[in-house]
C-alpha cells in the first residue's frame, strides 16, 4: 500500500497578483494597447535581465528603494531582481553606446520586483510600461512637449474616463526657491504636498515654526495659487517679474512645451499646467508630468516622469539626458478594476467561434476549424463526448459569440450552420459567408 499523499495547500505570495482568463485578457488588451501607441510614436522595443549583478543595480546606492530589493547570493554572484526599469536602461545604454544611434528612443513593458509593506493595491511583482528618449550631450525640449501626446493617446484608447496631464517645470520651481533664498530647503517641497491636504493655514504654520521666511511663504504660496487657461497661468507667471535665471529658463521652456503639446494634437482640456506639483522634483531637471482621472483623484497618478539631465552617471563620465514616462500597468489595473471603471464584460475565451460536432462529425469540424483559422477566424472546436445543451453552455460561459454547427445535414450539403450567441439566430451558409459574417 502507497503512503498517504501530503496535499499542500495552493496560494500565492501576498503581493503577487493572479488573474482568472476574463480578466487576464482585459489585462492583456490594456498591455497591448499601450504597446501599439509606443510603437506608433517611433519606439523600439527593449528587454532586459529580471537579475542584474548587484554592484551595477544598485550603484547609486542608499535610499528607501534600496531596502526593498529582492538581493541574494548565487554561488560567488551577489544578485538582485530589477526593482524599476529606468536602471537597467541606464546599464544597457551605457554599455552599449557605440552601437546606438542617438537620440535613442526605447519602450520596455516587463515586470519589476520590490519588497513592499504588504497592503492592499500594493504590489511586489508589478508591471511597468516605460518610454525615454536618451540624448547624447543634448536633446530638444520640442521632446519634453511628444510625451504628454503619447500619454493622452494611450489613455484615449485605452478608453479611461477624462483624464487631465498635468506638467511643471523643475527649473522655474528651483528659480522661485532661489529667489526667495529657500532653496534647498525640504520643507518648501514637503509643504506644497501636503497643501491641499491639510490647508494654507495649517501648513503656513509649519513653515513659520521651521523658520522660513514669511516673504518667502507668501511669494511661494502666491505662485502656487495661480489659476485660470494654461495660457492665462503663463501670463501670469510672466509678470511676476522673478528675476533669476532658472525661473526664466523654465518658463521659457514651459512655454515651448505647451506651444508644442498643442501642436501634437492634445486638446486644451486634457493637459494643464500644475504648479502643485513637486514629486520626483529631487530626480528630475526639468519638464514633469503626472496624470489624473478626473472622476477618481483618489486613485492618484496614473502615468508620471519627466526631464533628467544624467542617464547613466554611474556608468559612463558621457552625459546622456533624457526624458520618460511610466506607466504602472498592474496597479493601474488593480485600481481601475476595483473602481468598476473596467466594465463587466466576462469573456474568458479569445475565441470568435467554436466549432461543436452534432454526431460522429468530428473529422469534418477540425478541417472546417483550419479553414476558418486560415481565414483569420481565432477558432476551437469541442471536442469533449457531450450532450449539445452543455456544448452551448461551454460556449455562453467563455463569451464566444459565434458557434459553428456541423451534422449529417451539413457534412452532406458542404453548408454550415452558424449560431450568433447574441440573439440566438440561426442560418445555413456556405463556409464564406460564415466566415465573412464571424469576422465583422
Amino acid at each position: 500500500m502507497s503512503e498517504k499523499q501530503n496535499i499542500v495547500k495552493p496560494s500565492t505570495l501576498p503581493g503577487f497578483m493572479e488573474l482568472l482568463p476574463a480578466e487576464q485578457i482585459r489585462f492583456n488588451r490594456m498591455m497591448d494597447t499601450i504597446r501599439r501607441v509606443y510603437e506608433r510614436y517611433g519606439f523600439a522595443p527593449l528587454d532586459t535581465p529580471v537579475i542584474e549583478k548587484s554592484e551595477v543595480l544598485l550603484a547609486k546606492g542608499g535610499g528607501e528603494t534600496e531596502k526593498q530589493v529582492y538581493r541574494f547570493m548565487k554561488g560567488d554572484s551577489d544578485l538582485s531582481m530589477r526593482f524599476d526599469l529606468t536602471v537597467p536602461l541606464a546599464r544597457y545604454v551605457a554599455q552599449h553606446m557605440g552601437d546606438l544611434t542617438f537620440p535613442f528612443r526605447r519602450y520596455q513593458i516587463g515586470k519589476v520586483y520590490r519588497g513592499e509593506r504588504n497592503q492592499k493595491g500594493r504590489f511586489r511583482e508589478f508591471y511597468q510600461c516605460d518610454i525615454d528618449v536618451i540624448g547624447r550631450e543634448k536633446l530638444s525640449i520640442a521632446t519634453d512637449a511628444e510625451i504628454p501626446a503619447i500619454i493622452y493617446n494611450v489613455f484615449t484608447e485605452i478608453g479611461l474616463p477624462p483624464f487631465v496631464i498635468r506638467i511643471n517645470n523643475r527649473r522655474l520651481m528651483n528659480g522661485l526657491f532661489a529667489h526667495y533664498g529657500v532653496a534647498g530647503k525640504p520643507e518648501m517641497l514637503r509643504a506644497i504636498d501636503k497643501l491641499e491636504k491639510i490647508g494654507p493655514e495649517k501648513t503656513r504654520k509649519e513653515l513659520e515654526e521651521a523658520g522660513i521666511d514669511a516673504t518667502a511663504i507668501s511669494g511661494v504660496f502666491d505662485f502656487i495659487a495661480i489659476e485660470g487657461t494654461n495660457s492665462e497661468k503663463l501670463a501670469a507667471l510672466n509678470d511676476l517679474g522673478i528675476d533669476n535665471e532658472q525661473f526664466r529658463e523654465g518658463l521659457k521652456e514651459l512655454n515651448t512645451v505647451v506651444t508644442l503639446i498643442r501642436a501634437f494634437g492634445v486638446p486644451e482640456e486634457s493637459f494643464a499646467i500644475e504648479l502643485k506639483i513637486v514629486r520626483g522634483l529631487d530626480y528630475y531637471t526639468g519638464t514633469v508630468y503626472e496624470t489624473l482621472l478626473q472622476d477618481y483623484p483618489e486613485i492618484g497618478s496614473v502615468c508620471s516622469g519627466g526631464r533628467y539631465d544624467n542617464l547613466a552617471e554611474y556608468y559612463t563620465k558621457e552625459k546622456l539626458p533624457g526624458v520618460g514616462i511610466s506607466i504602472g500597468l498592474t496597479r493601474l489595473f488593480y485600481q481601475l478594476n476595483e473602481a468598476g471603471i473596467l466594465g463587466e464584460e466576462n469573456i474568458s475565451s479569445l475565441s470568435q467561434a467554436l466549432v461543436v460536432p452534432i454526431g460522429d462529425t468530428l473529422e469534418t469540424c477540425a478541417r472546417v476549424a483550419s479553414r476558418l483559422r486560415n481565414a483569420g477566424v481565432v477558432t476551437e472546436v469541442y471536442l469533449e463526448e457531450a450532450k449539445i445543451a452543455k456544448k452551448m453552455n461551454y460556449a455562453n460561459k467563455h463569451g464566444i459569440p459565434y458557434v459553428v454547427l456541423i451534422g449529417d445535414e451539413e457534412v452532406a450539403d458542404g453548408l454550415l450552420t452558424l449560431k450568433n450567441m447574441a440573439d440566438g439566430e440561426q442560418q445555413r451558409l456556405s463556409f464564406e459567408d460564415a466566415a465573412a459574417i464571424i469576422k465583422q
